[in-house]
């Protein structure tokens, strides 16, 4: 696989992630520090959690704190945007705000890790599509699971538009295509995400759950 390549993938999804971090922060009311430590880590603790699975000591982000330091100046023009152009405003507005655009990046940011780490798991580990498609789901939905936990949330996975379902498709589709070629596994399972994500929001798809008793 290509290395411009996976490091495009790398930083679509750790600027989508850091903004859904960032806004999820904002919506919390934390402060600027918060905003910044919770962008940071919905950005790479899905990378983190998949090095610390195969053994990648210490993790890339400390390697090479380049994803760090994109994620930090993303977190920091959304915090400073936020605050000149939101403060004030009704709320309706904000929220709609908020969740339009957090849906958006939230989309996109699973995405692109959930293909990276199905990459990851094909190029530096025996491959296998469980493990591989593992690697896939735990880069994909890591990061999200440490910022709703942090932000005090039952985490998106468990609750939210089959979020963690179509990180699953998308991984397995690309560990299973990989097999023939590696350019249409990587488009296939971008598109089957995002459109996963798309028609789970438009249609308000959800899985079974247990209705709240009286």
């Amino acid at each position: 696989m290509d290395f411009g390549l996976r490091l495009v993938l790398d930083i679509i999804g750790v600027v989508s992630f850091t903004i859904s971090g960032a806004l999820v922060a904002v919506r919390k009311k934390m402060d600027y520090l918060g905003v910044c430590i919770l962008g940071v880590i919905t950005a790479v603790g899905g990378g983190a959690t998949r090095d610390i699975i195969i053994g990648r000591t210490p993790p890339v982000m400390f390697q090479d704190p380049l994803y760090v330091f994109i994620a930090l100046i993303v977190a920091n023009v959304v915090f400073f945007f936020l605050y000149f152009h939101v403060n004030g405003k009704s709320k309706p507005l904000v929220n709609h705000i908020f969740e339009k655009y957090l849906f958006l990046f939230d989309t996109v940011g699973l995405a692109s890790f959930t293909i990276n780490g199905v990459i990851v798991g094909e190029t530096m580990t025996d491959g296998g599509i469980f493990l591989c498609s593992f690697l896939g789901v735990m880069t994909g939905v890591g990061g999200g699971i440490l910022r709703d936990l942090l932000a005090n949330e039952v985490p998106a996975i468990f609750r939210k538009h089959v979020y963690a379902m179509a990180s699953i498709a998308g991984a397995i589709s690309t560990a299973v295509i990989w097999q023939f070629s590696e350019i249409a596994a990587v488009s296939t399972g971008l598109v089957l995400v995002v459109l996963i994500r798309a028609l789970a929001m438009h249609y308000k798809w959800n899985l079974p759950h247990i209705k709240k008793q009286r």
